[in-house]
């Protein structure tokens, strides 16, 4: 059966509104043999006779009643619509946002005040790899999304916000100042999904004598969920290395120590959005809070 064409099926729903045919001609700025020739059009489409005549009167066959509801759907979506279209509110409507998880960790306790002041506001906040934020924000899964590096995509747009240093951990009981990585090595790597390619980054800068790819390294525990990949250290089984967001979003921070290190590794802070697009004011708000949150991952001394 082809699509039911819109404009039959919104005089069949306004004579089922009505009862009458007359009025619904009034209604809609009709002849009466236009709202008839309407629904015998319709009932053709359907294939079925859709009302069953009692004097000036009409009840509604099983098909009548099924298209009504049809029709009665078709109304609310396209209010809902208009309304969508109409209002544009900072505190209406949805935000979706992909990021790392350790910003998601920092991010949502500075959303939810947001939520609690505008009960029509949802948001979406979803950790994921970079590439992933990238092709969200591209099919419009994600309104906003922080990366590490400035897309070279043509649709996209993004804003430098900052940047957050890569952190090596230790237990806050270890004072050491100075760190080997022979030291490291005794006390084991507390590993994640993205810990190799922090210590090919961090270890080939600082112990480029003695590094030997993160293929290599003492893995003393393995973990992918970002709130308990420090628990390990803070307990003094092994170190580990994160982002500073993936630190600060840690409930016992007290209990970890990030060691200076004699160069600094830092990974971009950068907000997406899809370029050319309208940006509801809802979002705007949104932004402001997450360039908020980035601006407290200053580089650690």
């Amino acid at each position: 059966m082809a699509m039911l064409n819109a404009r039959w099926l919104e005089t069949f729903t306004t004579l089922c509104q009505t009862r009458h045919f007359t009025r619904t001609a009034d209604l809609l700025g009709m002849t009466q043999p236009g709202v008839s020739q309407h629904l015998r059009k319709l009932e053709e489409q359907i294939g079925q006779p859709l009302i069953s005549r009692q004097g000036k009167s009409f009840a509604l066959t099983p098909a009548g009643e099924a298209v009504l509801s049809v029709g009665q759907t078709r109304r609310h979506e396209e209010q809902m619509l208009r309304e969508a279209i109409q209002t544009d509110a900072p505190d209406v409507g949805t935000v979706s946002i992909g990021c790392s998880g350790g910003f998601a960790m920092l991010l949502y306790p500075q959303i939810l005040p947001l939520m609690q002041e505008a009960p029509r506001l949802s948001v979406r906040l979803e950790a994921t790899p970079g590439d992933a934020i990238l092709q969200g924000v591209l099919s419009r899964r994600f309104d906003l999304g922080i990366v590490e590096r400035q897309p070279d995509h043509p649709r996209l747009d993004a804003v430098y916000l900052g940047e957050e240093p890569l952190c090596l951990l230790l237990p806050h009981t270890d004072t050491a100042e100075q760190i080997r990585f022979g030291d490291l090595e005794e006390r084991g790597f507390i590993a994640h999904p993205d810990g190799f390619a922090y210590a090919d980054e961090l270890f080939s800068l600082n112990f480029p004598e003695e590094f030997r790819g993160s293929d290599r390294l003492h893995v003393r525990a393995f973990i992918n969920q970002i709130s308990q990949i420090p628990a390990a250290v803070a307990q003094g089984i092994g170190y580990t290395l994160l982002p500073r967001s993936g630190v600060d979003a840690f409930p016992l921070r007290h209990k970890v120590r990030i060691v200076p290190l004699p160069r600094i590794r830092r990974h971009g802070l950068w907000l997406i959005h899809e370029l050319g697009r309208r940006m509801p004011s809802r979002l705007s708000g949104m932004m402001t809070v997450m360039k908020a949150v980035a601006r407290t991952l200053a580089p650690t001394s």
